[in-house]
């Protein structure tokens, strides 16, 4: 029997995640293993991440799945659980990319360039929200891309304000 994961739901987003890291289940328990010490055999983590009875993440072990997943070349995902979770508790956060080291050489170009960016996206929002509320409900299964549009618009807003702070310190953009 195939189980359904939702994106709406912290531990199956984390679940899904660490499926998806290269290594999987096996790699993430031999990486818990030597982290903590104490054996953590796939099973045992696959029972923890689906959350069947008696079996549950904390804080710590998703956290640790979260290093792990870094460790990993090309992850960007490794916090999503954590938006997940801190959405259905109505708080909102943004993982932001560090700025190159001491801004950018055109403070007022980046911006520029993130402002077209961000205007993409949008339409991209907008057609996206348009046909997922057609027939008057929003799915899981339309709600997941959905989101992560919106909330990598909002990095790209959170960088923004990054470059406008920068281009005031920096005498108005050079």
């Amino acid at each position: 029997m195939t189980c359904n994961y939702s994106e709406l739901h912290w531990r199956d987003v984390l679940y899904n995640d660490v499926r998806k890291t290269d290594g999987g289940l096996q790699d993430a328990a031999r990486f818990l293993t030597d982290r903590r010490g104490v054996s953590m055999h796939p099973e045992a983590l696959r029972r923890k991440l689906r959350g069947l009875p008696g079996e549950s993440v904390d804080v710590d072990l998703a956290l640790m799945l979260s290093e792990w997943m870094q460790s990993k070349a090309d992850v960007d995902y490794s916090h999503r659980w954590l938006q997940t979770i801190n959405s259905q508790e109505g708080m909102h956060c943004d993982l932001v990319p560090s700025a190159p080291l001491g801004g950018w050489a055109c403070e007022i170009g980046a911006l520029k360039d993130k402002c077209l960016k961000l205007v993409m996206k949008l339409g991209k929002i907008s057609g996206l929200t348009s046909e997922a509320a057609e027939d008057g409900e929003i799915t899981e299964e339309e709600a997941g891309p959905l989101l992560a549009l919106i909330r990598s618009a909002r990095v790209i807003l959170h960088r923004m304000e990054r470059n406008i702070l920068r281009a005031v310190a920096k005498g108005g953009g050079i």
